[in-house]
């Protein structure tokens, strides 16, 4: 876990949802877990490829998820996620990624994402390969954990 690496995504989440919610959210506490824990309801996973691999994970409560989507479908008041939902959560992640990565591509750091994948459930675990670092970011919706699971590729 380098921070190099995980700045661009913080910073990234921190600017998308500044536009999307149009103010401010603040940066919480981060947090170091062990490569296993559990997240919330709701996560968005995006994978990275090419220097730098691994995931960037954005996890929220429903509640959260139904309204940041439903901020970014003009204002929606959504009662369930359904598949308008999830694809404006998937949109969020890969905003989320897309630019941190292309910030990461700015210093040197070649990278890509893959398409977002929205999961769904109650008491997920997630396991890492290493430690990871979880930065929640507070909105007036809620807290968005970003959870970054980056490493510098091997064989490369």
């Amino acid at each position: 876990m380098r921070l190099e690496f995980i700045s661009p995504f913080v910073h990234s989440a921190h600017s998308v949802l500044e536009t999307l919610l149009g103010a401010a959210p603040t940066r919480g506490e981060p947090s170091l877990q062990g490569k296993g824990f559990h997240v919330s309801e709701v996560l968005a996973m995006v994978g990275v490829v090419g220097d730098i691999e691994g995931a960037v994970i954005c996890s929220m409560t429903r509640t959260v998820a139904l309204g940041i989507s439903g901020r970014m479908l003009g204002g929606a008041r959504l009662r369930e996620l359904g598949d308008l939902g999830r694809s404006a959560i998937s949109d969020l992640a890969t905003m989320i990624s897309r630019d941190g990565a292309a910030e990461l591509c700015g210093t040197g750091f070649e990278c890509e994402t893959t398409p977002a994948t929205v999961i769904e459930g109650g008491r997920m675990r997630v396991t890492t390969v290493e430690r990871t670092l979880c930065v929640p970011i507070e909105s007036e919706l809620g807290t968005l954990l970003i959870i970054v699971d980056l490493r510098e590729a091997t064989g490369r």
